[in-house]
C-alpha cells in the first residue's frame, strides 16, 4: 500500500476529525503532537453527547431504564476493548483512569504483597516516568532492586544488555513497547521469552504502540498490558490494563469503596467478581464508552492500514529530516519497511533551543513536542536536557511533513541569523 494509494483515504480520513480544519496563527493547524494526544473523531464526541443527553445514569446500581442502558453501553465498551487487544476473556480488560493508574493498579496490588528483599525489577533507561517511579515506590517498600537495560550503538534496546541482567533472581520485567522519544519498537517478543524462562512476569507499556498497530496480547504472552485512551483517539480519563485472568485473581484489590464490593460489613468487607474488583467508585461512563467508540472508529479503519499508512510516513518524515543537516535525531533509523520504529522523531538543531523552534513552528501553525517527554533519566543517558519531537497519527499527511520541513529550516535560519 503506497502513500500516493492513500491520500484519499487521508483525506477523507481527515473530515471525521473536525478540529483539524482550524487555523492558528493565520495558518492551518498541523498537529505533531500526537504521542502526547491524539484528537478525537466526530464519532468519538458524539458517543459523549449521546450518553449525557440520552442515557445520562449510574451504572450496575439501578434497575430503571436509563441505569440498564448505561450499564449495558458501559460493558459493552469492555467487550470492544477486549476484542481490540485480542485478549481470552472480558475479565481480563480493567477500566482505570489512564496508564499510569494501571501501572500503579500492578505495583502496589502485586509487586507490594509479592516481591521480597533482593528480588529484581528490570526496567530499561527509556521508560516514560509512570513505568519508573511505581517501580521505584515498589522497591524501596519491598526492599526489591531495581536494574536498567541500556542502548546499543543505534540507540535501541541493548538485547544483550538484557541478556546479561535476566537471571532467576528476576521477578518482573516491564518496558515500553514502543518509546515515546526514541520512536524504536522495542523486540518485545524476545524479551517477554526471556523473562518467562526464568519464571519472571512481564508489563507492557503499550501508549505508543495500542494506537498504531495490531496487538495481539495472547499472542505476545505479556501478563499485564497498560494503554491510555486519549492516546487512541478516546476521550481523557480514560484508559485500561490487560491481565493475565488468573494474575489478576490472585491480586488483592488496589482502591476500597463502592462498586468493587460484594458485601460490606462493620469489620470487613469480600469483594466483587473480576474486573470490578479493581474498579472502586463511580467510574469513568461517559469516558469508557467513548473508548468502545474509538475502538469501533479504528477497527472500521483497520489497524493492518493504519499501521501500514503510519510506516509510509515514517519513511518520508525520515527523508526529509535529512535535508535539515543541522538536526540530531534520536534513536534508530527507520529500515527499508519502518519495521523497527515508530511514527515520530525526536531530535535537537544545534544552538537553538527545542522551546524556540516550537514556538517559531507555532507561528506557521505547527504543533510539536519539547522538553523531555516524560523521560528525564533517558535524556541524562543521551546527555541532552530536552528535544523536540514530531510525532505523526494517521490523519497526518505528507504535505504536512513538507511543511514543517519548511518551518524548520526557515526558524534554524532566523536563529542563525539572529546569533550573527
Amino acid at each position: 500500500m503506497t502513500f500516493t494509494q492513500e491520500r484519499t483515504l487521508a483525506a477523507t480520513i481527515r473530515a471525521d476529525f473536525p478540529i483539524l480544519a482550524q487555523q492558528v496563527n493565520g495558518h492551518p493547524l498541523i498537529y505533531l503532537d500526537n504521542a502526547a494526544t491524539s484528537q478525537k473523531p466526530t464519532a468519538v464526541l458524539q458517543s459523549l453527547q449521546d450518553y449525557y443527553q440520552g442515557f445520562n445514569a449510574n451504572v450496575h446500581r439501578g434497575v430503571h431504564a436509563l441505569s440498564a442502558k448505561a450499564t449495558e453501553a458501559y460493558e459493552a465498551a469492555r467487550d470492544k476493548v477486549a476484542a481490540f487487544v485480542n485478549a481470552a476473556s472480558r475479565d481480563e480488560i480493567v477500566y482505570t483512569r489512564n496508564a499510569s493508574e494501571a501501572i500503579n493498579l500492578v505495583a502496589y496490588a502485586w509487586a507490594m504483597t509479592t516481591l521480597q528483599a533482593g528480588d529484581e525489577i528490570i526496567l530499561t533507561v527509556m521508560e516514560h516516568h509512570s513505568n519508573l517511579v511505581p517501580w521505584q515506590l515498589a522497591a524501596q517498600r519491598t526492599g526489591a532492586v531495581l536494574k536498567f537495560v541500556e542502548l546499543n550503538e543505534t540507540q535501541e534496546f541493548d538485547l544483550e544488555h538484557y541478556r546479561s541482567l535476566v537471571s532467576n533472581k528476576t521477578k518482573l520485567v516491564s518496558v515500553v513497547h514502543v518509546s515515546n522519544t526514541l520512536g524504536v519498537i522495542n523486540p518485545v517478543d524476545e524479551i517477554i521469552a526471556m523473562a518467562h524462562h526464568y519464571g519472571a512476569k512481564v508489563l507492557l507499556d503499550a501508549c505508543q504502540s495500542v494506537p498504531h498497530m495490531p496487538i495481539d496480547v495472547q499472542a505476545l504472552d505479556c501478563d499485564w498490558l497498560v494503554a491510555s485512551g486519549h492516546k487512541m483517539c478516546a476521550p481523557t480519563g480514560i484508559g485500561f490494563l490487560y491481565g493475565k485472568l488468573d494474575l489478576l485473581k490472585s491480586m488483592p484489590p488496589f482502591l476500597g469503596g463502592g462498586e468493587m464490593i460484594a458485601d460490606v460489613f462493620l469489620d470487613h468487607s469480600t469483594y466483587a467478581d473480576l474486573p470490578h474488583k479493581f474498579e472502586a467508585g463511580t467510574p469513568a461512563i461517559a469516558e469508557s464508552i467513548a473508548l468502545g467508540a474509538a475502538v469501533d472508529y479504528l477497527l472500521n479503519i483497520g489497524m493492518d492500514k493504519i499501521h501500514a499508512y503510519e510506516q509510509e510516513l515514517t519513511l518520508y518524515l525520515f527523508e526529509q529530516l535529512a535535508t535539515v543537516p543541522e538536526l540530531q535525531i534520536y534513536g534508530s533509523k527507520p529500515n527499508a519497511t519502518a519495521s523497527n520504529r515508530a511514527a515520530l522523531a525526536a531530535f535537537t538543531a544545534g544552538v537553538v533551543h527545542p522551546n524556540d523552534l516550537s514556538a517559531l513552528l507555532d507561528q506557521s501553525g505547527i504543533a510539536i513536542r519539547t522538553g523531555h517527554h516524560c523521560t528525564q533519566p533517558l535524556h541524562r543517558y543521551l546527555g541532552i536536557s530536552s528535544t523536540a519531537r514530531a510525532s505523526l497519527y494517521f490523519y497526518n499527511t505528507k504535505a504536512e511533513i513538507d511543511a514543517l520541513i519548511v518551518a524548520l529550516k526557515e526558524a534554524i535560519d532566523f536563529f542563525g541569523e539572529f546569533a550573527d
